[in-house]
């Protein structure tokens, strides 16, 4: 069931690892497919995981194909996509300089050309929630712009987008971009860019960078 969608959820998940944005069994990626969500399995390996591996459930959770367990995550992602329609992916990370600014309940402002580019507005922080229920996917929703990325306080990263592959280059730019705001913040106190700007520079890299 899903194996085009399988095989490329495994592909994403071994890009997350090759970026250093996961270790070992961490992070996962889901996609939703009408009223179905494919995610990542719980506690395998990435050097382990095989696309057969990845579960398929419904909107209530109930597992509808797949021998494994679905990620502890799942109930945040259904939250997410119960509540947010026009979401087709969700990424969560640990990547470590995202992370940081989660940690220290710092929200990440855009610094950079870069940051504007793909994100247009600061990536917020959300409340503290505990792993393993909808309170995580509760607590992003509150704080959710239109970088489509929050920092879960004192956890890691959410990414969600309307499908696998733009949500993926999300997930890497915003780890990017974390890190060059990390080693600003240690050589000086940077200015953020003026907020007109970082949305005319958002703008113009959505109507004009790439192929089309």
């Amino acid at each position: 069931m899903y194996e085009d969608i399988k095989r490329m959820l495994h592909k994403a998940h071994m890009n997350l690892e090759n970026y250093g944005l996961v270790m070992y069994t961490s992070g996962n990626i889901s996609v939703r497919v009408d009223d179905h969500v494919v995610i990542k399995p719980s506690g395998v390996p990435y050097d382990e995981l095989r696309p057969e591996d990845f579960v398929v459930v419904d909107l209530d959770g109930k597992v509808i194909d797949g021998k494994l367990k679905p990620s502890v995550d799942t109930a945040t992602h259904l939250y997410i996509y119960k509540n947010r329609p026009d979401i087709g992916c969700i990424i969560h990370t640990h990547s470590p300089y995202a992370s940081a600014f989660a940690i220290l309940n710092e929200p990440l402002p855009v610094y950079s050309t870069a940051h504007a580019d793909v994100f247009g507005v600061e990536i917020p922080v959300s409340e503290y929630a505990p792993v393993g229920s909808e309170a995580i996917g509760k607590a992003a929703l509150k704080v959710a712009n239109q970088s489509g990325a929050v920092l879960l306080a004192k956890h890691g990263v959410l990414v969600f987008g309307k499908d696998l592959k733009s949500t993926l280059r999300e997930a890497i730019f915003l780890e990017e971009v974390a890190k060059t705001a990390y080693f600003a913040k240690t050589m000086g106190r940077p200015e953020p860019l003026n907020g007109q700007e970082a949305q005319r520079l958002y703008e113009y890299h959505h109507t004009h960078y790439g192929q089309r």
